[in-house]
């Protein structure tokens, strides 16, 4: 038996995230069946030929398209109220794959300086060996994204929050900016999600994400994709993953959307921790400032506040004090060091609190001229807030701030 009922319109995210997918195969399982399957069986020579072809609808091999990640991608898209998405092996692979789609020689990007390590890498030294040119700018500066522009920019791309400073973009702004130019505006949602943002509703045309961060939430496997309108993700993208073969493997799909059905409760929870340590970090005297868009002390706070559903996220970072490069490296090191709790890693989104030094891991392959305009100092400190007690968080964090030496 197969259940034939569709979904009604309007339900909300919360619903959303637990019901949208393909339906069940006849055995009617309740949770979403993992396809671990490479290929799949034709009925005659006819259909198969049709299927290959996309004049009619089915599954034929799994790095064009299979069930379980078809379901993912319903799923995601229904969270971020776009028409459509499509899964990649990672973040990265996303990113990748969109450029790979949207971008030719000569083209011209604007890109925020202050997103993820790789990504700078990505558009600054991998694209331009391709023709690709980037222009690099302010985060929260409109003005430096209009003065950026060229005849020739096809799209503008920024995360926001950043990672690892959480500095906070106008999407309205830019996706006004991008239109007027005859551009795209492509957003990475990975700090917020769709449970606290939703960027297609303020003009974004693309939204990346890294499935292995909060929309898996535990830490388990690796994941990508892209939201937006089916002309983009049918007929440019899907090509690309077809060709490229950056496809999302079935079981990771399936861990990833299991991980969608808790994804508004961790966030609410993840999120009320961040808010309370960043509060309380901001009255330590071994830190020279606190990075957290939910302090109204944050710059853009108040943006931050509209475009987040109200909430700074579950990710803050923290400057430690030194007089120098080399004392402030070592105060951070000190800090991280000290930790029993928290677990010194680079990934974020997990229900475990992660600790990091963003100026040798992250960023570390950057050059230092890099990495001082991205404002990545060697006292800085990243911290993915988790689900632990937040008493034991604290004291986790006190145990070397409490030990700082001057």
């Amino acid at each position: 038996m197969t259940d034939e009922r569709t979904l009604p319109p309007g339900l909300h995210r919360d619903t959303l995230a637990l019901r949208t997918g393909l339906a069940p195969s006849q055995h009617g399982e309740h949770s979403e069946a993992l396809f671990l399957t490479s290929g799949f069986v034709q009925p005659d020579a006819e259909t198969s030929a049709r299927r290959f072809a996309g004049t009619e609808q089915g599954f034929t091999y799994s790095r064009t398209s299979n069930p379980t990640v078809t379901s993912f991608e319903q799923r995601l898209a229904a969270l971020e109220g776009t028409e459509a998405a499509i899964g990649a092996s990672t973040g990265m692979g996303a990113i990748l794959m969109m450029c790979m789609g949207l971008l030719k020689a000569g083209d011209h990007v604007v890109c925020s300086r202050s997103v993820f390590g790789s990504t700078l890498n990505l558009f600054g030294k991998e694209f331009a060996k391709f023709g690709v040119e980037t222009t690099f700018v302010s985060q929260t500066d409109v003005a430096e994204w209009r003065a950026a522009l060229k005849p020739n920019t096809r799209l503008l791309f920024a995360e926001t929050p950043t990672n690892p400073l959480t500095e906070v973009c106008d999407i309205r702004a830019l996706a006004d900016l991008a239109h007027g130019a005859g551009a795209l505006l492509a957003v990475d949602n990975c700090f917020c999600t769709p449970a606290l943002q939703r960027p297609a509703e303020l003009g974004a045309d693309l939204i990346i994400h890294s499935g292995t961060k909060y929309l898996d939430g535990q830490g388990r496997v690796m994941a990508g994709a892209i939201c937006g309108p089916s002309k983009l993700i049918v007929d440019v993208f899907g090509p690309v993953v077809r060709t490229a073969g950056m496809a999302l493997s079935p079981f990771n799909a399936w861990v990833v959307l299991k991980g969608l059905e808790t994804l508004g409760i961790r966030m609410q929870a993840q999120c009320a921790n961040a808010l309370a340590v960043a509060q309380w970090l901001e009255t330590q005297p071994g830190i020279a400032r606190v990075y957290y868009p939910g302090l109204a002390s944050h710059a853009q706070h108040e943006l931050a506040m509209r475009q987040q559903s109200g909430k700074g996220g579950a990710v803050l970072s923290f400057d430690v004090v030194g007089d120098t490069p080399e004392v402030a490296r070592a105060n951070a090191f000190h800090v991280i060091n000290s930790t029993r709790v928290v677990s010194i890693a680079t990934n974020l989104g997990d229900t475990k609190t992660i600790i990091t030094h963003p100026g040798t891991t992250s960023h570390g392959r950057l050059t230092e001229a890099q990495r001082q305009a991205a404002g990545i100092s060697q006292g800085l400190i990243r911290l993915a807030v988790g689900l632990e007690h937040i008493d034991d968080i604290k004291a986790d964090l006190l145990r070397g701030l409490g030990t700082l030496k001057s």
